[in-house]
């Protein structure tokens, strides 16, 4: 390959990289202020805070808009909107580079390169980001008028100075983990898999063409809201219970009766069990994790879709 060939190939995958990454961030941008306030409220309800121990989702919400106000459902998202933009944009060019590789490594008819692909790029992402998460868990938690932190920044500072450093803000990161991959890796696989077989076997109901490769066609958008929803829906669904052990570990430490969930996570997962149960404890909030993951995963999954065939960086499958 001659050195301008070289250079060529370069700055094409320079531009893949950048494009995918603005594409990333703006679908992780746009999803989860599209339900951030069902995010505050689930919050509230996994992690039992006092004022919403009887409260359901509805009931939440109304709670909040009227002790708080409207703008308090967003709590937090200025926190998210830092902290998404880079995970989501990390995640989803991670897995385009992962898949790239791995395709074919498991034969040509299997598509569990794109569960690892998925757990990979999760993996990446939340370890690049995690105390972001930490910072917004802490700001979406407080009710006002006992607000302990004032900001970012402010609550940055607060949980290195008083809780131990870095440790202190990634503090439910192994429980994190061990959630991501089966979380990421079936929400990338699933969707995946739903759109192949959509594109393969029903493209005259949830496809359209694509004005860019002639023969090829694209996801019509209801179909990529069906397709991440369902996603979404699945990945949840496995990996619910060592989320809510996260936000039991992140937010420990904001209330002295609560201190001990902060041990450890087979501690924290003991303690919740004990305490609350399987329904009521490691499962508490499912239902409005429902309401917010699936269209969250819908909108994220469409969005990035939507953004890779503007930006050229998807030009369809022939069929």
């Amino acid at each position: 390959m001659s050195a301008a060939a070289a250079l060529k190939s370069e700055n094409k995958n320079v531009e893949f990289i950048v494009k995918n990454l603005c594409a990333g961030g703006i679908a992780g941008m746009v999803s989860k202020t599209t339900v951030a306030p069902l995010d505050r409220v689930k919050i509230l309800l996994q992690a039992h805070n006092r004022h919403h121990e009887r409260h359901g989702v509805f009931t939440g919400m109304k709670h909040i808009v009227t002790s708080e106000s409207p703008l308090a459902l967003y709590k937090g998202n200025g926190a998210q909107m830092v902290r998404i933009f880079p995970y989501a944009a990390t995640q989803f060019t991670s897995f385009e580079i992962y898949k790239k590789y791995l395709s074919g490594v498991f034969g040509p008819n299997s598509h569990f390169d794109k569960f690892l692909a998925g757990a990979g790029a999760g993996l990446t992402s939340v370890s690049l980001t995690y105390p972001l998460d930490t910072i917004r868990a802490r700001l979406a938690f407080q009710i006002s008028g006992e607000h302990v932190y004032t900001g970012i920044t402010h609550a940055a500072v607060t949980i290195f100075k008083e809780e131990g450093g870095t440790r202190a803000l990634y503090r439910g990161f192994l429980p994190t983990l061990m959630g991501m991959v089966p979380y990421a890796g079936l929400s990338f696989y699933c969707f995946e898999y739903l759109k192949f077989g959509c594109m393969k076997y029903l493209p005259q109901w949830t496809c359209r063409p694509c004005k860019k490769n002639t023969g090829g066609l694209v996801l019509a958008v209801p179909a990529k809201l069906i397709c991440g929803g369902l996603a979404g829906a699945v990945a949840q669904s496995v990996s619910y219970p060592l989320d809510v052990t996260r936000r039991r570990m992140q937010l420990a430490l904001m209330n002295p009766e609560t201190s001990h969930f902060a041990k450890g996570m087979w501690s924290t997962l003991r303690y919740i069990y004990n305490e609350h149960g399987v329904i009521k404890g490691l499962y508490r909030g499912m239902s409005i994790n429902y309401m917010r993951a699936i269209p969250m995963v819908a909108v994220s999954f469409s969005t990035y879709e939507t953004c890779k065939q503007i930006l050229e960086l998807d030009t369809g499958l022939k069929v």
